[in-house]
């Protein structure tokens, strides 16, 4: 009896220290846990990101036409008013041309008088052949020459003036289209300036706006692209929707852009300018695009938070995890990445290390390196 109780006691005995050492194993294990960063994380979705493509200007004519008289007479009607509609032909000021018309009589009445004194030379030379008089013939011969000299250059004169005269004692519109400004004042002598401004309107109005390269590319904007825009009439007005094209899509000065703390990066931009043709537009009307696509490229969509950059780029957190014998321990390894775009929220990713079923850390209790140990929360 006495061995039976004392094989027993042993055998209490060495369950109860396995259950002890068991007990402390787990606990300090749990312990140490507890020490560990604490982390949010969760799998990068595969999708495409909504871009969106803002810009704004004020419309100006596609094809501007800046008239003027270069003879600085004085103006005597002005036919248009700013912002009126006029048709190809059309009178839009006249001047004083009464100097320039009594020029024009005087050179013609010139030329009248060249002509009589041409009729008696040639007389004389006639006289002189019947009388046979060769000295005279000669004499006269040259002076019908000179005259005839004389007479060609009163006649271009004469057109010159014509033309003149044609050309300058009005303007009118070379096209069909909408009156911007107007300089001349009635009564005034033109300054040899613009007169008069007028915009075409079967060419339409255009404005442009600066945007970053990489998105016009992410959302297929390009040359000929044609989508909705908002155009205020008056200041203040609500906007109407007019449809708008992209005409040309030029280079221009790169923008820098602040990437951490005293860290920039080379944006391209572009210029786009854009065409809206419409007849209720006059030139000066504020325009507005906000176009709002997705990108026409899919990649890892993850939240910008979890987005980390250092001098050799991005890079992002994942966990990766290991099987114990216990419980499974979850490592931090550094996980670069390349061509992203972005908006506020996410960020698009292309370029990766990691795979659609490793855990991205979104948060953490505390700042990590390659190689920490965390825990999940």
């Amino acid at each position: 009896m006495d061995q039976r109780k004392r094989k027993r006691m042993i055998q209490i005995t060495f369950i109860l220290f396995i259950g002890i050492l068991l007990f402390f194993t787990l606990y300090s294990n749990t312990l140490q846990s507890l020490t560990l960063p604490k982390v949010i994380a969760e799998k990068a979705v595969l999708g495409s990101l909504e871009q969106t493509l803002e810009g704004s200007g004020i419309l100006q004519p596609l094809k501007e036409a800046k008239l003027s008289n270069p003879t600085g007479w004085k103006v005597k009607a002005i036919a248009v008013k700013e912002g009126a509609s006029v048709k190809k032909g059309q009178t839009l000021i006249t001047y004083d041309s009464e100097s320039a018309e009594r020029e024009l009589e005087d050179e013609i009445a010139q030329l009248a008088k060249q002509n009589i004194d041409m009729q008696n030379i040639q007389d004389q030379y006639i006289e002189s052949v019947t009388k046979g008089d060769e000295t005279k013939v000669q004499a006269t011969s040259r002076e019908i020459k000179m005259r005839k000299l004389d007479l060609g250059v009163q006649e271009r004169k004469i057109a010159a003036l014509r033309a003149n005269l044609e050309n300058n004692k009005k303007i009118t519109a070379p096209f069909d289209g909408v009156i911007t400004q107007i300089n001349a004042v009635e009564g005034m002598f033109s300054t040899g300036g613009a007169d008069i401004l007028m915009a075409s309107t079967h060419q339409g109005y255009r404005f442009e706006f600066l945007a970053d390269e990489q998105l016009l590319s992410a959302i297929g904007i390009g040359v000929h692209e044609k989508f909705p825009i908002t155009v205020r009439m008056q200041s203040g007005q609500k906007g109407e929707s007019l449809e708008g094209t992209v005409y040309e899509i030029a280079d221009t000065s790169p923008r820098m852009d602040t990437q951490g703390v005293g860290s920039t990066i080379s944006i391209n931009q572009k210029m786009v300018r854009v065409r809206v043709v419409d007849k209720k537009l006059k030139g000066g009307e504020q325009a507005e695009i906000k176009l709002t696509k997705p990108s026409e490229e899919e990649g890892f969509l993850i939240i910008n938070a979890a987005i980390h950059q250092d001098r050799d780029g991005k890079y992002v957190y994942r966990i990766e995890e290991k099987k114990g014998a216990i419980r499974n321990e979850f490592i931090v390894r550094k996980a670069k990445i390349g061509s992203s775009e972005s908006d506020d929220k996410v960020t698009k990713v292309v370029s990766t290390n990691f795979n659609m079923d490793d855990l991205i850390i979104l948060e953490s209790t505390e700042p990590l390196e390659d190689g920490n140990r965390v825990r999940l929360k």
